[in-house]
């Protein structure tokens, strides 16, 4: 696995991929704490201090490092608007292998925006990280996300119950390989 220390924003047709910054913090925190959307994330910590806390912490990471998530905020290339947060980390200890995420606001979910993202996020993984696998998790329930793993081509290869005291959700993991893309 390479480190990408000199990370250059990934431009698609409609989107630009950058690090995200500390000023970030204030709309990331704003949909992220919608509960509709927060019911699906791993961030259980969405207050903008929290937030920015977060983006700060992640920023002294380079892609490719391990350690934890690198943060990438989505903007919308024609506005330059912010529209989700996608993210990649290293699936330690398992060898070449990158887990993304992604969330888009609720207001520009549905325009296909988590896919372009996150395809552009797999093609950068492959070839700019040198990635052998990308996964992605979602809960079985969030049927918008597993689609978005689908369009991009990941196969579900796991589904899992997960318990955290008396409750218990279910969880599917997609993977797409670098000889399957």
């Amino acid at each position: 696995m390479r480190v990408d220390t000199a990370f250059e924003p990934i431009q698609t047709d409609r989107l630009v991929l950058r690090r995200s910054v500390p000023a970030d913090a204030e709309t990331i925190s704003a949909y992220r704490s919608d509960p509709n959307v927060n019911r699906q994330q791993g961030w259980e910590r969405t207050d903008v201090d929290s937030v920015r806390a977060d983006i700060v912490e992640m920023s002294r990471r380079s892609p490719g490092d391990p350690g934890g998530w690198v943060q990438f905020t989505v903007l919308d290339r024609e506005g330059g608007r912010i529209v989700g947060d996608v993210g990649l980390s290293l699936a330690e200890p398992e060898a070449n292998v990158i887990k993304v995420g992604y969330t888009i606001a609720p207001r520009f979910q549905g325009a296909g925006l988590a896919t372009e993202a996150i395809a552009a996020l797999v093609d950068y993984a492959f070839d700019t990280l040198g990635a052998e696998a990308v996964r992605a998790h979602a809960s079985a329930l969030n049927s918008p996300s597993i689609r978005v793993a689908e369009k991009v081509g990941m196969r579900l290869i796991e589904k899992r119950a997960y318990r955290d005291g008396d409750e218990v959700w279910y969880g599917v993991k997609y993977e797409v390989r670098r000889d399957q893309a």
